[in-house]
Formats: structure tokens, sequence, C-alpha cells
């Protein structure tokens, strides 16, 4: 029984990340969409000696760095289109719309692992994210500029720490060398985004 509504759990979660994948830009979310913490939960259940519908193919540490991953890559999309529509100063519209666009091939690219190595991984931003992402669209036009740029800042310094982390300590071949492709990309995220945050001063 526990094999089964784990299998049901699964093809939930698969059916759901479909329909996030495919599904326009909306931010709303259902019963069925599945936050980080759900996708840890379903991989830690996970045989690590098997693979195909039970079993994972990495250790449960790749899999927490794919879930953390694929949760910080969601939010940089939810966001970055966020800021797209509300940023008044040039830049970080241009910056916002590069996070979209960044983020969202990283995100294809981190599926296609998962989806090889049979990773649950979540299919909506985790609830500090989606507050964050609140608190943002809260923000009068004049104040969410800089309040956009310190929150870019901030998650992108994190972000590089946990890939350096995870291209040191991590055991699957294929998530490091995402990592070690990936990481590039977001320390020119953060280098662009203090230029911003620079000139805006």
């Amino acid at each position: 029984m526990k094999k089964l509504s784990l299998i049901a759990m699964m093809a939930i979660a698969a059916l759901s990340f479909q329909a996030c994948k495919g599904g326009g830009k909306s931010g709303s979310t259902d019963s069925t969409g599945a936050v980080k913490d759900t996708a840890d939960s379903v991989n830690k259940v996970k045989d690590t000696t098997t693979t195909g519908v039970t079993g994972i193919a990495v250790d449960k540490d790749d899999a927490k760095f794919a879930t953390s991953a694929a949760n910080g890559g969601m939010a940089e999309v939810a966001v970055g289109e966020l800021a797209s529509q509300k940023a008044i100063n040039a830049k970080v519209k241009e910056f916002a719309a590069m996070m979209v666009t960044d983020h969202g091939k990283a995100n294809a690219e981190l599926m296609e692992i998962a989806k090889k190595k049979n990773i649950t991984l979540p299919t909506e931003p985790d609830t500090d994210h989606q507050k964050m992402k609140a608190d943002l669209a809260a923000k009068s036009a004049s104040d969410f500029d800089k309040a956009y740029v310190d929150a870019m800042v901030d998650g992108h310094k994190k972000t590089i720490s946990m890939f350096e982390d995870f291209v040191k300590n991590g055991k699957d071949a294929d998530l490091k060398a995402f990592a070690e492709k990936t990481l590039p990309t977001i320390k020119g995220h953060l280098a662009e985004i203090e230029a911003i945050k620079k000139g805006m001063k």
C-alpha cells in the first residue's frame, strides 16, 4: 500500500511538473503543486540502490541539491517575470528579463537530469520565495526596484555558495557538471546586479 501511494504521489508530482513546464506564466498554485519540502520527502523514501519507479539514482544529498537548485531557479523566473512588468529602471527590467531566460534554461536542463535519475523536483517555489514575491508585488513602484535589486544580490550570493559547495562535495557526475556549467552564469548575474545597485545610489 505504501508503495502504491508513493507511486501515486510521484505521478501527481510528475503531472504537476509537466503542467508547470508547459503552462503559462501564471503565479497561481493548486492543491497538487509540490514545494521543496514535499519533493525532499518523496526523494528521501526512494531506494538509492535501484532505479526506476521506486528507486533513485543519486545520493540523498545530491537529490537535496537538485531540489534546492530547482526551488531557487523557479523563484528567479517568477520574481523576474514580476520585475519585468513592475520595474521602472530600464537596467533592472533588462536584468529581470535575463533572469527569466537564463534560469528558465537552467531549470529545463535540471529537469532533464532529474527525469533520468528519478529525482522528484518541486513544481513551484517554496513558501519563503512565494512570500518574497508577494512582498515585492506589494511594493510601490518607487520602492520596487531597490527591493528587487537587494533581493537579487542576496539571493545570488547564497546560490553561488550552494553551487560552489556542491561542485566540491557533490557525488553525481551529471549534477556536478550542471553545477559547474551554471556557476559562471550565476556569478555573472551577481556582478551585473551589483553594478546596477551601485549605479542606483
